[in-house]
Parts: C-alpha cells; sequence; structure tokens
C-alpha cells in the first residue's frame, strides 16, 4: 500500500475513491490531518495534506514525526511526498516535475528525530541518498507509462518559511548547488529513514524562484496558482500509475525505536 503526501496544491486526490478517513493518533500528537484510506486506480493507497485539508498549517509548524508515524502505523510499505517549489536550476521552469535525488536541509528548529530523550541512544542513520532509489524509479516508470515528463535528478534547498526567500538567498543556494527550493522537504525524508520507510518525492515547480527569470523583481502568487493547477493534474496520472506498482515494494518495515 502507497502512502501519499500531498502538499500545496494537492489537499485532496480527486481521482481517489475513499473507503474510509482515519484520525490517527501517534505518540508525537496528532498528524495534520486525518487519514485518508481508498483506491487509486484499483490499488489501495493513503493519502495525508500535509498542511491539513485546510491548508492552515505552516511548514515549520508541521508535525511531520507525527505525520510519518502515523502513515506508518497505517501499513504503507512506502511514501511518495508531493512537493510545491520554486525553480532555481535551469531546466527547473514552472510547471515542470521533479524527482530530487539529494536535498539540503536550511531549516532550523524543527523536531527532526525520533531518537530523542534520557532514554534514547544516540543514533545516526546513513542520509548519503536521502531518496529511495527503487521507489525513485517507480516514479520514473509510472511517469513514462503516462506520457509524462519527468527531470531525473535535482537537490532541493529546504528553507524555513513560511516567507518565500530573497534574491541573495536564492543566489546563495544556487552557489551551493540547489536546482530547488521549498519549505517541508526536512525533516519529512530523515524522519522517513528513520522508520525504515522508503520515501520520494515529486518537486511541482510552480515558480521562477526570486531573483530568476519572470520572478526577477517580484514572486506572483496568482501565476503560482494558475501553474499548480494545471501540473497537478499530471501528478495525479503519474501517482495512479505509481501505485499499480506498489504491491511490489518491501514488506512493512518494524519501528526502530
Amino acid at each position: 500500500m502507497l502512502g501519499i503526501i500531498g502538499g500545496t496544491g494537492l489537499a485532496k486526490l480527486a481521482d481517489l475513491e475513499v473507503t474510509r478517513r482515519e484520525i490517527a493518533r501517534t505518540p508525537w500528537g496528532d498528524p495534520s490531518c486525518a487519514l485518508t484510506f481508498g483506491r487509486l486506480d484499483g490499488r489501495p493507497v493513503v493519502f495525508l495534506a500535509r498542511h491539513g485539508y485546510g491548508h492552515t498549517i505552516a511548514p515549520h509548524d508541521i508535525n511531520y514525526r507525527a505525520n510519518l508515524w502515523a502513515l506508518r502505523d497505517a501499513g504503507v510499505a512506502g511514501v511518495v511526498s508531493v512537493a510545491t517549489v520554486g525553480g532555481i536550476g535551469e531546466r527547473c521552469v514552472p510547471g515542470a516535475i521533479v524527482v530530487a535525488d539529494q536535498i539540503i536541509d536550511y531549516t532550523h528548529g524543527r523536531q527532526g528525530t525520533y531518537f530523542e530523550g534520557p532514554d534514547q541512544p544516540v543514533t545516526h542513520i546513513d542520509f548519503t541518498e536521502p531518496y529511495d532509489p527503487d521507489l525513485r524509479q517507480r516514479l520514473l516508470r509510472a511517469a513514462q507509462r503516462a506520457g509524462e515528463t519527468l527531470i531525473d535528478g535535482g537537490v532541493y534547498g529546504c528553507t524555513q518559511g513560511p516567507r518565500l526567500e530573497t534574491a541573495a538567498e536564492i543566489r546563495r543556494l544556487q552557489r551551493d548547488g540547489c536546482d530547488l527550493v521549498g519549505m517541508t522537504g526536512m525533516p519529512e525524508a530523515a524522519l522517513a529513514r528513520e522508520l525504515d520507510l522508503p520515501y520520494a518525492v515529486l518537486c511541482v515547480v510552480a515558480n521562477h524562484a526570486a531573483g530568476i527569470g519572470d520572478s526577477a523583481q517580484r514572486i506572483s502568487l496568482d501565476a503560482m496558482g494558475e501553474v499548480l493547477s494545471a501540473a497537478m493534474g499530471r501528478v495525479r496520472v503519474i501517482l495512479s500509475e505509481a501505485a499499480r506498482e506498489a504491491e511490489s515494494m518491501p514488506g512493512d518495515p518494524s519501528p526502530p525505536v
């Protein structure tokens, strides 16, 4: 069963045949909203809206630990995150969809690990490759079957938000090697790794990042909405194709903590 986390522009899956909604309780508090169980193209999936169904939770206020824990407890064998981002790299133009392969974390103050507290030993996870390679390939194959073009690979720079970045900050991210900028990629990816959950991200480029292209002087939020409206329809098709392969994913992981 595939878990899907929807970001800005994807608060619900239009093609999802909903079977039930379930309020999840976790040791880390409440997730962003109830889990939605259903079938996508005939395959079982669990959907969670990262910002809540009313898009009321800012990136720095999201309970990432509860979200991932709830999906793990629901029995998902892997998680596909859908994230709205700004484009920095030349290929990352508005409307592009990128399967990122690396991430740089610029956030601060977020609860970023399950391994904390006086009873927990210091635990390090290998995060050399932050996204699961098999799940990334599954998304690329799904897009190919659906006739959709994805960009294979890109570095996601995760900033604190909720404000958008300055042009100088984007220039810094460029120097650091970032192709994309968003606000929700961390600690979500690291927490999935701590739970041994295969995790990958579909980054939907809503706009050029600050100081670039048509965002040289300012970013148009109205234009972002128009781009997302069109791109999320393509994302839904890709997710439907990806769900077809979900049954071949590894078995449900056991919690490490």
